[in-house]
Order: C-alpha cells, then structure tokens, then sequence
C-alpha cells in the first residue's frame, strides 16, 4: 500500500542533503582524480548513513519535539548542548551562505550568461525562501516534492544528454598529492543532519518506516552524485568549473536552482526552530534570526570579496559534520540508557566505534585547515 508520509519523508531528507555541495563535488573530484573523489563518495557516505540512522533512534527515544542542541541537552548536558549549539548554528549560517553563492551565480548565469548579477538574484532567493519559511510545515512539503522531483528530472537529462560525449581516459587521472581534497566538499553534500527531526514531525503515526526513509533519503543523493560527477569529470576533465554547472551553460544551472531551493528551506526551518524550541525565543524573533543573518553575513562577505564558494563548502563541512557527527554517536549511547520511549529501531554501537568514526571526523578537520 502506498504510504504518502513515507514518500515526503525520503523527499525531506534527499532534498535536505542535496544542495550547494553538488555543484562542488565535480571539482574537487577532477582535482584530485575521479577514483579518489569517489573513494571518499562511498567511504563517507557509508559513515554518515550510520549518524543518520543513530539519529534517527535517538529521536525516536525522546518523547518530546526538539532539535539538536535540544537533543544533545538531554543526553549529553549542558556542556553537550553548548557544543551543539555552536557547531549547528555556525554549519547553518555557513551553509545558507554557500546557498544564497550558488542560487545567485546560477541564476545569473541562466538569465544572461554571466555571474555579474549574482547579488541581486541571491537577494530575490532569499526574499522568496524568506516569505514561504513563513507557512511552516505546509511549506516545507511544497519545496521539497517541486525541489526534489526537479533535481532528479534534471540530472537523469543531463546524463543522457552527455553521456555520448564521455571521455573515459578523464577517470584515469590521479594526483597524489591532493588525494584529501575532496573531503570538505563531500562531507558538505551528505549533511543534513538537522533534518531528522523535522522527518519524526513528518512520519509521525509511520514510525516503523522511519528506518527505510533514513536509508533511501541517504542512499538517492550518493546515486545522483556518482551519475553527476561521472558526467562532467567524463566531458570536462580537468577543467571542471568551480561551481559545476557554469560548465555545461545556462539551462544546465537550473539544477542548481533547485539543489539549493530545497536545502535552504529545510535549513531555515530547523534553525528557526531551534531558536524557538530549544532557546525558547519567540517565533517572530526565531523568524527573524533565521532569516536576516544569513543575508548580512552574505552581503558583509561580498563586500569584502570573501565568497569562495569551494572553501565555505570545505570548512563548513568538515567543522559541522564532525564535531555534529562525534557528539551524535554521544548522545545515540546515552539515550539507549536515558531514552523515555521504545525506538521503532535500534543501532549497534560501543565506544570503539565511536573512538574510530572520531578519528576519522577529527583527521578530515585536520585535512581541510592544516594541509
């Protein structure tokens, strides 16, 4: 029987995950050789598909609606929701900046060919995501089955549009030397953390499928970036734009409309909860945090000419999913103990798990500072 809950949930999340970071992904694979662009697709996407799913029991535990910092305050203190709170509001803000880059310059790009009116088409994103996060949850499900179902039709196209103009001699290139490159960046694409527990909220009544949603909404994005970077490493080589879809001109760049319509919302969203739930401001002043920073750090950046697109990815990665990432695996081990409701599911975990996932979260913080 089909269950409409279970589909807008996979829809949530996949549109969550999906967003500035794949139009990074082609360039950082280029750079460093498609096989290692890969490795660190699978390696990480296998990795973060566990947080997600310990996540998602965690959540499952706790009767009440929070967010992470919330969630981290339950099971981990006050020190834990400190720490929560600072990785997830610095990821927010840094990842709505990389959006409100990536909307602007493609936009720019599909109307006249050029970047040159990048800020203006990023203030009327911003504008538009602005006054839809006003309509709460029924908005959220608008943006996410229009967002997703377009990111999806506009990959399939550009996959068997380009697919004849492959060269499969661009995989075989490899540079040693920036075999770490692609690990910001990719780290970046698979995040979405935040949305999990807006996706109780929707499949509230269907927690059994919870399990399925996280794997499917985890798994669709790590598919559509192989098929996306197989694409333009294969046609463009070495000479991978910054932002991917500038490569491939105007009408290719709607995809990244869409990738980063869907993430900004969700995005939005849960950070206005968390100032509303979990830092009980009111919701007018939740509204406004949520939304006005994000265009002040925007514009204080551009008038600085700060806006790399590629390293706001990089370090909005790696500092966000693995300092989230280590304090997840934390608060999945304790709330198996504190937890006040029997989860639908269960993860495996014990502390050399959470000792080597660390390592592995730690290193790729030292990848993208220090080399």
């Amino acid at each position: 029987m089909f269950n409409k809950q279970f589909l807008i949930t996979i829809f949530t999340l996949t549109g969550t995950i999906i967003g500035a970071g794949i139009l990074g992904l082609p360039y950082v694979f280029s750079k460093s050789g498609f096989l290692f662009g890969l490795f660190w697709l699978f390696f990480l996407g296998l990795i973060v598909l566990y947080v997600f799913l310990c996540l998602g029991e965690v959540s499952l535990r706790t009767k009440s609606f929070h967010q992470l910092p919330g969630l981290a305050e339950i099971y981990l203190g006050k020190k834990g929701k400190s720490i929560m709170l600072f990785t997830f509001i610095f990821g927010s803000y840094t990842a709505l900046i990389a959006y409100l880059i990536g909307e602007g310059e493609s936009l720019s790009f599909l109307f006249y060919g050029h970047t040159q009116y990048s800020f203006l088409f990023a203030l009327s994103v911003w504008m538009c995501m602005s006054l839809l996060l006003r309509e709460g949850l029924r908005g959220l499900k608008k943006v996410e089955f229009l967002g997703v179902t377009g990111v999806i039709i506009i990959i399939l196209t550009i996959v068997f549009t380009y697919l004849p103009s492959v060269t499969y001699s661009n995989f075989t290139f490899i540079n040693s030397s920036l075999w770490y490159l692609p690990f910001g960046v990719v780290f970046f694409a698979l995040l979405g953390f935040s949305s999990i527990p807006e996706l109780k909220l929707q499949i509230k009544g269907s927690e059994k499928l919870f399990f399925k949603a996280i794997i499917s909404g985890v798994t669709i994005p790590i598919i559509l970036y192989t098929l996306f970077c197989f694409i333009f490493v294969g046609v463009l080589g070495e000479n991978v734009p910054v932002i991917a879809t500038l490569g491939f001109g105007p009408i290719v760049s709607l995809l990244g409309v869409f990738t980063m319509l869907t993430s900004y919302f969700v995005l939005s969203f849960a950070l206005m909860d968390v100032y509303r739930y979990d830092l009980d401001f009111s919701k007018r002043i939740s509204y406004c945090l949520a939304t006005i920073i994000p265009l002040g750090l925007f514009a204080l950046l551009y008038v600085f000419n700060f806006l790399n697109f590629v390293s706001i990815l990089g370090i909005g990665g790696v500092i966000t999913g693995g300092l989230t990432g280590i304090l997840i695996l934390l608060m999945n081990k304790s709330a198996k103990v504190k937890g006040k409701r029997k989860p639908e599911f269960s993860m495996w975990i014990n502390w050399l798990v959470i000792i080597l996932l660390s390592i592995v979260f730690i290193s790729g913080i030292v990848f993208e500072l220090v080399l």
